[in-house]
């Protein structure tokens, strides 16, 4: 079993930046790959960026390439969405999730934080 805690969402301007943390405790955080999810109001949940257990390996949603960055520290057991000239469609809630084996889909990660909302204004 792995534990996630996101934190690190809030409020922010069009333009603005945020970064997102994701704490894991319980098993070995180091040997799980990790996804960033979001979900907006009315919509499905949709694939942000994942990254491999070493972070060697990285995949983004093209709506975020290029001003998202996904990152982990596996000494600290966290993991990080860096979030640069955020959009107001960047609106949602953001979860963080685990499994052994990376992937682009939601349905395939078996761990999930309990998610943190981000409001970009216009």
């Amino acid at each position: 079993q792995v534990q996630l805690r996101e934190s690190g969402g809030g409020l922010v301007q069009a333009g603005g930046s945020l970064r997102l943390s994701c704490a894991a405790s319980g098993r070995t955080f180091s040997i799980y790959a990790m996804g960033w999810f979001r979900q907006a109001p009315g919509k499905e949940r949709e694939f942000v960026a994942a990254l491999n257990w070493s972070g060697s390996n990285t995949y983004y949603a093209d709506s975020v390439k290029g001003r998202f960055t996904i990152s982990r520290d596996n000494g600290k057991n966290t993991g990080y969405l860096q979030m640069n000239s955020l959009k107001p469609e960047d609106t949602a809630v953001y979860y963080c999730a685990a499994d052994r084996y990376i992937s682009l889909a939601p349905k395939e990660y078996d761990y999930w934080g309990q998610g943190t909302p981000v409001t970009v204004s216009s």
